[in-house]
């Protein structure tokens, strides 16, 4: 789900009007054709991808809608982590090891890491969506949410159209684009794709080999460090100062350690790592330690709910165990976040829209709020806090 635009971005911008969107579908598709043309592609190539391409209303609605991300991490986290995935990831993991050995050796990738993703993105294969790829892209780059993601991966299903990796007519994955057992868009499969099973083909949708290669290929690519942690569950004592936690300050381990942060399960990571503390749901919840390979996550997905259980689901496959949930402040309902919101940018603070989501603009702006307060400044919006604003 390397979507890296797709949570809080505005509505024409300047980079999408210069992209060229809207007006009549048909006359956009001519213009796609045009530009293909102009770039060296012959007609029977053109013809053959653009030939039947339709607009798919569906893919606009669930681009609208996204509402999965308005959950917090706990529940998002318990409705994805199930004894299924857990038992199947385990069986995968022994199932590909020698796949698994060759792939950390070459891409310094965990077995865990990629599994999290296989299970979270498909069902280890088992769902890969049916919505039409190339109908999906066309249909994304036309609407002029965000024509600059959309447009340049039109033309790398082009390319692998030409390399003879697409069928226009019947490859099919997600709404937003998305193709094969982790996932990935038709520019990431082009830039990183491994034909690990060795078939002359990469092929994500049947090939677990290539997806799982793939997959590390690019996160390689993104900046994983290998031999690195990313996620680690620690206990925070009560007395930290809340205004240092977030993923945007960091501190070498040794540092968080002598404030009192603790490993909840085995050692805290080489004391010289850079990390940050992450409270997902405030300083009474759930808390861990994020290493600079957290970090790579939001160049998979931008939601931090997202991010956050995939890497926490990383390490319960590793072996870790449940994470501790504590007894964290409710939160507010996807209403009253908007109302919060719209407090915060009357404020001046850039939350990055009224969606009701809690994405990071929204988490710092409510982390000054509390800190200006007197409030416990964890970035974990309450009724509290709204009712002070």
């Amino acid at each position: 789900m390397r979507l890296a635009a797709v949570i809080g971005v505005s509505l024409w911008t300047s980079a999408a009007m210069a992209q060229g969107c809207g007006g009549s579908f048909g006359n956009f598709v001519a213009e796609l054709k045009a530009e293909a043309r102009a770039s060296g592609y012959s007609a029977a190539v053109v013809n053959g991808f653009f030939d039947g391409v339709a607009q798919n209303q569906s893919v606009l609605a669930s681009d609208r809608r996204q509402g999965i991300f308005q959950k917090d991490f706990i529940d998002f986290s318990q409705s994805l982590i199930s004894q299924y995935r857990l038992q199947k990831g385990s069986e995968n993991a022994q199932r590909y090891d020698a796949l698994f050995d060759a792939i950390e050796r070459q891409y310094g990738v965990s077995r865990w890491v990629l599994l999290a993703f296989w299970a979270f993105e498909t069902d280890f294969g088992a769902f890969q969506g049916d919505i039409n790829t190339r109908d999906a892209l066309v249909t994304l780059a036309h609407d002029c949410r965000r024509p600059e993601l959309f447009r340049p991966q039109v033309f790398s299903a082009l390319e692998l159209y030409k390399r003879g990796d697409f069928d226009p007519n019947g490859t099919t994955g997600a709404w937003a684009g998305e193709i094969g057992q982790v996932q990935m868009l038709p520019g990431d499969i082009l830039e990183s794709g491994v034909d690990a099973d060795g078939d002359g083909h990469v092929d994500l949708k049947r090939s677990a080999p290539d997806a799982l290669a793939s997959g590390a290929r690019m996160l390689s690519g993104l900046g994983w460090r290998a031999g690195e942690p990313w996620l680690q569950e620690v206990v925070v004592p009560e007395g930290l100062d809340w205004r240092e936690t977030g993923i945007e300050t960091t501190k070498r381990v040794a540092d968080w350690a002598r404030l009192g942060v603790r490993a909840r399960s085995g050692a805290l990571g080489a004391g010289n790592l850079q990390a940050s503390v992450l409270l997902p749901m405030g300083h009474k919840g759930p808390a861990f330690l994020a290493y600079p390979n957290f970090n790579v996550y939001f160049e998979w997905n931008q939601s931090m709910v997202y991010v956050t259980t995939a890497a926490y689901f990383a390490k319960r496959l590793s072996g870790a165990p449940v994470y501790d949930a504590g007894n964290p402040n409710t939160g507010l309902s996807g209403p009253e976040m908007q109302e919060l919101q719209r407090k915060l940018q009357a404020r001046g603070h850039d939350v990055g829209g009224i969606d009701g989501i809690l994405g990071a603009g929204t988490r710092r702006a409510v982390q000054a709020e509390q800190a200006r307060l007197g409030l416990p400044a964890d970035a974990w919006p309450t009724r509290a806090l709204l009712d002070r604003l």
